[in-house]
């Protein structure tokens, strides 16, 4: 439909239908416009015309914030108004989508309150928790200025090696399909009788766009390969990869994103069966599908020093139903996609206007264009006294307690004891209590005004008496007097990694020999609490196990350490329960129960083990480590 010249201006009237403003504003748009809105750019300055891009595009990925270094809430807001204000000079004045990765709270920007990764929130199993996490990080991207979060995960990890485990709530799909109530956090609740799946984000500037990722199979690669390839018949990657965007989609989740991975050796974001036939035929999906970053352009193999051929990638993935592409070319993108409806006619209009309207409605669902330039909340809402004791909330249910003495209990530990000691190289490192995308991709960032350490609230934690002393690695002449500390805590794991961690960063799931001898070395000398932080399950030798009094799954907690102290020294009972199998030996992996070299796993899936062994076990027989009731393992 082609809108007259001079018609009322209907998309401009946030009274009518949504279906109403969509199909006004497409009706006034040139080929130029609609391929413009399915761009998302990365992060760049905006020009002082009547554009944001070389073809106004529909959205910026805010990246890692609107600086070369960290910067407060308060200098993203200002960029992301000189964003909006750029696109809304533009001949239609079409706002944008601003996104981030904000995938355990704001954790792109600087001094925000950061929650546990996704991994230990599966170990909670607390859907109003992740609902309230949800809450607490859309009002901290929205005093941003952002309206939209590349999150949550719901991959299904079953590849203990894939370096996304951390950002996968579990191993079992049922678990992953709870924690999926972070996106009514993040979106807000529709009223009742609201449309089911249609886009919905609430108004009044306290909620953001939810993008459930990365569809589909994501977790289930051969080899735990981040871009690999996921084989199985269709009805089990419905039961086990599937399944969890039902949920989504249930929620009114507004973008869905596709994997860089492959199904059955067809890349997922070229795969028009998975991304048109099923989600958006099968499933119903009325929001629209988003690429991720740089995804489109790996369809096209790369030789040495050759350029992506835009004009193929964007047939492939356009035609397979992906509606917005994010990527750092817009004007090659946007070119090739013209060239291929005006002059090959090989992507036809119709899916171009079909992907805008999925761009538009999530738009005005979202409220963007009636508020483009937000009514922020106060940066007062940023790392808040509120936001921060859930985040502590969430450490303390997230811990799952592996060990409690050899022949007695070992924990709770006293708090009057007159010395202990502290060590690890992860008790006094907020970066990698954080773990990666905490400001930087790869971790490693610490900001010692923002957040606490295990060292630190250890020394908040005990009496005032109590003389703490912190040695990374203890020396042999703290070990020869090892007789006047009353017991050792000791945090160690991995160092932050991402999915493309460079070579020389080794992430093998498990700990360094150097680090294991040390912990003997220590617990054979005082009794010993062994902090474990990771993103997954890692192997632990037995010996060390047998030296150890307590160990402690503390997964990547975030800033809020006195979370572990509030449950170690007996302030909180232990909640969490496994939300992986803790498998014997990385020589296992993959796990396959049906292998000769199998052995039993360490610490079944589920395995609790609390304080008050008094208790109801909703997933079977574990009160002993016993199996779950469950097992996805094939």
């Amino acid at each position: 439909m082609v809108i007259m010249e001079g018609a009322p201006m209907l998309y401009r009237n946030p009274n009518e239908s949504i279906e109403a403003r969509v199909e006004d504003l497409i009706g006034r748009m040139t080929l130029e416009e609609k391929i413009g809105q399915m761009m998302m750019m990365g992060r760049v300055k905006p020009k002082e015309d009547d554009s944001i891009g070389p073809l106004i595009v529909g959205g910026a990925n805010a990246g890692r914030g609107p600086y070369e270094e960290a910067a407060p809430v308060e200098k993203w807001a200002e960029m992301a108004d000189k964003w909006q204000e750029a696109a809304l000079r533009s001949r239609l004045g079409i706002p944008l989508l601003l996104g981030v990765d904000a995938i355990h709270g704001h954790n792109r920007a600087y001094r925000t309150t950061i929650f546990p990764h996704n991994v230990g929130l599966g170990a909670t199993r607390d859907e109003d928790l992740m609902r309230r996490i949800g809450e607490a990080t859309a009002k901290e991207l929205r005093a941003s200025g952002l309206n939209y979060t590349f999150a949550p995960c719901v991959a299904v990890a079953k590849d203990l090696r894939w370096k996304r485990c951390y950002e996968s709530y579990s191993e079992e799909t049922e678990v992953v399909g709870k924690m999926t109530s972070i996106i009514t956090g993040l979106q807000g609740s529709p009223p009742e009788g609201y449309p089911k799946n249609y886009p919905f984000v609430a108004r009044g500037g306290n909620n953001v766009v939810a993008c459930a990722k990365h569809f589909v199979g994501d977790g289930g690669t051969e080899g735990g390969k981040t871009d690999g390839d996921t084989k199985m018949d269709e009805e089990m990657l419905e039961r086990d990869h599937v399944a969890p965007y039902l949920d989504c989609i249930s929620k009114n989740v507004c973008t869905i994103m596709a994997s860089f991975s492959s199904y059955n050796g067809e890349k997922m974001h070229a795969h028009k069966y998975l991304l048109t036939d099923v989600l958006k035929g099968k499933l119903k999906f009325k929001g629209l599908v988003i690429s991720d970053w740089r995804g489109v352009d790996k369809l096209h193999k790369l030789k040495e020093g050759e350029e992506v051929d835009y004009h193929a990638c964007a047939d492939l993935a356009i035609n397979a139903g992906i509606d917005m592409v994010l990527g750092p070319n817009p004007e090659k993108f946007q070119r090739a996609l013209l060239s291929l409806v005006n002059e090959t006619k090989v992507v036809p209009e119709s899916r171009i206007d079909d992907a805008v309207r999925r761009i538009l409605r999530v738009k005005f669902a979202a409220g963007i264009f009636d508020l483009p330039i937000s009514e922020r909340p106060s940066p007062d809402v940023v790392y808040c006294e509120l936001h921060r004791e859930i985040a502590r909330e969430a450490v303390r249910k997230s811990l799952v307690l592996l060990k409690n003495g050899k022949n007695k209990p070992f924990l709770p530990l006293s708090k009057d004891a007159e010395k202990i000691l502290v060590a690890g190289n992860h008790a006094n490192n907020l970066g990698y209590q954080c773990g990666a995308w905490t400001i930087f991709e790869t971790g490693d960032y610490a900001d010692r005004k923002n957040g606490i350490t295990i060292l630190e609230a250890t020394k908040e934690a005990v009496g005032p008496a109590t003389e703490v002393e912190f040695e990374m690695y203890p020396s042999s002449n703290t070990l020869s007097a090892a007789e006047k500390f009353k017991y050792a805590i000791i945090a160690v794991g991995e160092r932050p990694y991402a999915e493309y961690t460079p070579t020389y960063l080794k992430t093998e799931p498990l700990l360094q020999p150097n680090v294991v001898d040390m912990i003997c070395s220590v617990a054979d000398k005082v009794p010993t609490l062994l902090i474990l932080i990771s993103g997954r399950p890692i192997e632990l030798e037995k010996k060390m196990l047998d030296k150890v009094e307590g160990v402690v799954a503390a997964w990547l907690p975030g800033t809020e350490g006195n979370g572990i102290t509030d449950v170690i020294f007996g302030d909180h009972d232990f909640e969490g329960r496994l939300p992986f199998a803790w498998f014997e030996s990385v020589n296992q992996l993959p796990k396959d129960p049906e292998a000769k070299s199998y052995n039993p796993d360490r610490f079944p899936f589920g395995h609790i083990l609390t304080y008050n062994k008094k208790r109801t076990d909703p997933e079977g027989d574990m009160d002993n480590g016993g199996p779950s009731s469950k097992r996805p393992w094939k």
